[in-house]
């Protein structure tokens, strides 16, 4: 009998100094400047890390000798305020296109000067309970770091 598993999410949240289309913008747009190089799951070494800034963009890393790994697809795209990423990467930390957790990233201006972003990472049991337990103990450990790389590009280009 299958017993349906419930993994909780994962949610941070930090605040920028920047407004509000920056902030989505260096997310997005600014990848590459704050991602780390040596964080991915394609071919290594990587030369740059980008989103496609659209509905159906990706999320794309492209290696030194040029190979392309999506990492992820963009399936709400509500700019400034709003993206949503199906996360198309195994507990393994390898390219996947079957796996469906979800990255769930919202903007809300703190003024004219600040942004409060949240982060939601979901849906982990739709790779099933052992992988699904594995991947949210991961991101849940990574995603901190990551913002705040995040926020410094932001508030540094700012």
């Amino acid at each position: 009998m299958n017993i349906p598993v419930a993994i909780a999410p994962v949610r941070k949240s930090v605040h920028v100094r920047a407004p509000l289309e920056h902030a989505f913008d260096t997310f997005t747009a600014g990848l590459t400047r704050w991602w780390p190089h040596n964080h991915g799951i394609g071919k290594k070494p990587i030369a740059k890390v980008a989103l496609e800034p659209r509905l159906g963009g990706r999320w794309i890393e492209y290696a030194e000798d040029g190979a392309e790994t999506t990492v992820a697809t963009i399936i709400v795209w509500e700019r400034p305020h709003r993206f949503v990423m199906v996360w198309q990467v195994n507990a393994d930390w390898r390219p996947d296109m079957s796996m469906k957790s979800e990255v769930d990233v919202r903007f809300t201006a703190d003024g004219p000067a600040a942004t409060n972003v949240e982060l939601l990472h979901h849906k982990f049991e739709t790779m099933g309970a052992e992988g699904g337990s594995k991947m949210r103990e991961d991101v849940n450990g990574g995603w901190p770091g990551l913002l705040d790389r995040f926020v410094a590009e932001a508030e540094a280009s700012d």
